[in-house]
């Protein structure tokens, strides 16, 4: 009998289908929550499927009925209630080819989100050691940059576009009929009388181009014509140009 240790082996992921509470803060005045299974996990991670989108770098806070042998703390609690990075999301559509999903995975981060969380909640991060692991030093976790340097040039085309403001329930709310007033591939400006704040998440759709996609709200600004715009960042796909 063999006492190798189980190191690889508890590194590998596990198709256990647990229920998992997923809530996300996209402001500090609004959030969402959504309750879904597990695909795999690991003691460093998960995946699962949500019905509304996200993004990768974001921070969610999860509570899951985790096997005590996969916890790194809390074992002695019910739920394991842990803080977690998203990874990757991508979207996928269902046999119905109805609602969109994102097949999102996450890296568990601790007992408690980064510091500029509670204010910041729509600041996005990534993993500065390449040796990272679950619970590893806070130094570790790093926020990417809110001013990224644009790597795609921005074309003055006014595109039609109904902008559609995805509610905590992940219906549509507010929504309005527009046009942009630039674009690229990986996102755009908009004219826009709704008030919609840096981070929340919103549905694009151009009946002019045959396409609906999510972006989020990175930036709002008014112009010297006095209309109000935002600034949208692309997340499930490119813009067709």
């Amino acid at each position: 009998m063999s006492n190798q240790p189980t190191w690889k082996r508890i590194r590998e992921r596990l198709e256990l289908k647990l229920p998992v509470r997923v809530v996300c803060k996209e402001t500090p005045d609004f959030e969402w929550t959504e309750v879904t299974r597990l695909n795999n996990v690991t003691p460093f991670g998960c995946g699962f499927n949500l019905k509304r989108p996200t993004e990768k770098g974001r921070v969610v806070h999860m509570t899951i009925p985790m096997p005590r042998q996969l916890r790194v703390f809390d074992h002695a609690e019910d739920q394991y209630r842990v803080w977690a990075l998203v990874r990757y999301a991508k979207p996928s559509l269902p046999p119905d080819k109805k609602n969109v999903i994102f097949e999102v995975g996450v890296a568990f981060i601790g007992k408690r989100p980064p510091a500029s969380y509670a204010l910041e909640p729509w600041r996005r991060y990534d993993i500065a050691s390449t040796s990272f692991q679950a619970m590893s030093a806070p130094e570790e976790i790093k926020p990417i940059p809110s001013s990224d340097q644009r790597i795609h040039t921005r074309h003055n085309i006014p595109v039609d576009m109904k902008v559609e403001v995805i509610d905590e329930k992940g219906s549509v709310g507010d929504s309005e009929q527009t046009v942009t007033e630039n674009i690229c591939r990986r996102g755009a400006a908009l004219f826009t009388t709704l008030q919609i704040p840096i981070g929340r998440f919103i549905q694009l759709t151009s009946a002019q181009y045959g396409i609906t996609l999510f972006a989020a709200v990175r930036a709002r600004s008014t112009g010297a014509d006095g209309i109000p715009r935002i600034h949208v960042e692309f997340i499930d796909k490119e813009w067709p140009l």
